[in-house]
Parts: C-alpha cells; sequence; structure tokens
C-alpha cells in the first residue's frame, strides 16, 4: 500500500519562511513533486524532481522556493521564503510510481501568509 504524508504547514507573516516536509512508503517513484490548490482555483505544480535529476519550478516561485530530498529514500521537502499572500493554499505532496505510472497524493497540509 502506497502511503504519502506532508507535514510542515502553518500560518506565517509576508515575508517569512516555511519548510514542507513530504515522506512516501510503499512504491519506487520517478518523480517526486509539489502541488498546490488555492480556493477556487485548479491545483497547480509547483516545484519537481526527477530520478534523472531533473528539476522544475513555477515561474511564480523561482527564486524563493527550493526543492530538495532524496528520491530514492522517498522523501521530499519544500524550503519556501519570501513567502507572499498569494502563496496561501493547500500544498500537496505528489509522488509518480514506477509501477504503472500511478499517480499517488498526500491528504495536503495548509500554508496560510497573511499580509
Amino acid at each position: 500500500q502506497v502511503q504519502v504524508v506532508e507535514s510542515g504547514g502553518g500560518l506565517v507573516q509576508a515575508g517569512g519562511s516555511l519548510r514542507l516536509s513530504c515522506a512516501a512508503s510503499g512504491s519506487i517513484f520517478s518523480r517526486m513533486g509539489w502541488h498546490r490548490q488555492a480556493p477556487g482555483k485548479q491545483r497547480e505544480l509547483v516545484a519537481r524532481f526527477t530520478s534523472g535529476g531533473e528539476t522544475y519550478y513555477a515561474d511564480s516561485v523561482k527564486g524563493r522556493f527550493t526543492i530538495s530530498g532524496d528520491i530514492h529514500k522517498n522523501t521530499m521537502y519544500l524550503q519556501m521564503n519570501s513567502l507572499k499572500p498569494e502563496d496561501t493554499a493547500v500544498y500537496y505532496c505528489n509522488g509518480r510510481s514506477v509501477f504503472g505510472n500511478g499517480d499517488y497524493w498526500g491528504q495536503g497540509t495548509q500554508v496560510t501568509v497573511s499580509s
């Protein structure tokens, strides 16, 4: 059984920082990433890395967010600096399994940035 668990969300003032953590188990992943969904908006990809060493950041977070971790150990982090109110969302950890390309999601963690 595949499990994906996020932690580290919370309330922070604009300009502050938060670090999200993700731990997955039960599979081997070809890529892992962070997505977010704000109220009334579609879920969007924030940052992602692959087993091949590729990294992707959404333009809106480049220079402020840093993804890290060890995909071979199924762990991932998102360091978020210079947070803005528009970063407020539920953040989800996602892993794509090498077995059938199934996508697995965590339950989400709320990040709220006050102005």
